[in-house]
C-alpha cells in the first residue's frame, strides 16, 4: 500500500515536473482569452529591451502596426546573408496600407554580446528601421528564450493585435506573407 503511495505521489511530481516550465510559454490571458506563445496564432510575448542609445523599447510600443520580429546578430554570417532581403522588405512595405493595421514596422532583437559590432552591423547591412534593442547577453537573450529561439535568423510576423501570423519567414518568403496582409503598395 505504501508502495502504491509512493508511486502516485512520484507520478504526480513528474507531472509538474513535465508540466510546469510549459505554462510560462503559454499563459492565458483571462481579459482576453487569447495563449501567449511562440506558435502561429498566439500573442507574441512582450519584448522589453534597450535600444543601441540604452533607451528602453517595448514591443507593445509597436501595437496597430504589422511587425517583424527579426532575431539576428551582427557575428551570424546567415543573419548578415538575410538582412538585404529584410531591408527590402522593409523599403517595400513600409509605407504600404495594410488591412487592419496602421503600418509596417521591423523589430529587431540582437543576440550580440559587445554593442560595438551590433552597432556597426547596423550601419553596414543598412538597417534604417529605428526598432533595434539587445540586452547584450547572447544566447542568454531574455527575448530570444522566450521565444524559444534555437538558431539565427529566426523572426515572426505579428498582426496589429500582436498576434503571430508567419514566423521563420526567408527570401521571398517575407515578401509573400507580407503581401498576403497589405491592402496595397
Amino acid at each position: 500500500m505504501k508502495f502504491s503511495k509512493l508511486i502516485g505521489i512520484g507520478g504526480i511530481l513528474l507531472g509538474a515536473l513535465i508540466i510546469l516550465p510549459c505554462m510560462d510559454l503559454y499563459s492565458e490571458k483571462p481579459e482576453q482569452g487569447v495563449l501567449v506563445g511562440t506558435r502561429v496564432g498566439d500573442k507574441a510575448p512582450e519584448i522589453k529591451m534597450n535600444n543601441p542609445d540604452g533607451k528602453p523599447i517595448t514591443l507593445s510600443s509597436l501595437k496597430g502596426k504589422v511587425v517583424l520580429i527579426d532575431f539576428w546578430a551582427s557575428w551570424c554570417a546567415p543573419c548578415r546573408k538575410e538582412n538585404p532581403n529584410v531591408v527590402a522588405a522593409f523599403s517595400k512595405y513600409k509605407n504600404a496600407k495594410f488591412k487592419g493595421a496602421k503600418g509596417f514596422e521591423i523589430y529587431s532583437v540582437s543576440l550580440d554580446r559587445a554593442i560595438g559590432p551590433w552597432k556597426a552591423a547596423i550601419i553596414q547591412d543598412n538597417l534604417k528601421w529605428e526598432y533595434h534593442v539587445s540586452d547584450l547577453q547572447f544566447w542568454n537573450n531574455k527575448a530570444a528564450r522566450d521565444y524559444q529561439v534555437e538558431g539565427i535568423p529566426t523572426n515572426f510576423l505579428i498582426d496589429a493585435n500582436g498576434v503571430i501570423i508567419a514566423k521563420n519567414l526567408r527570401g521571398s518568403g517575407l515578401h509573400l506573407a507580407l503581401d498576403k496582409v497589405v491592402e496595397k503598395l
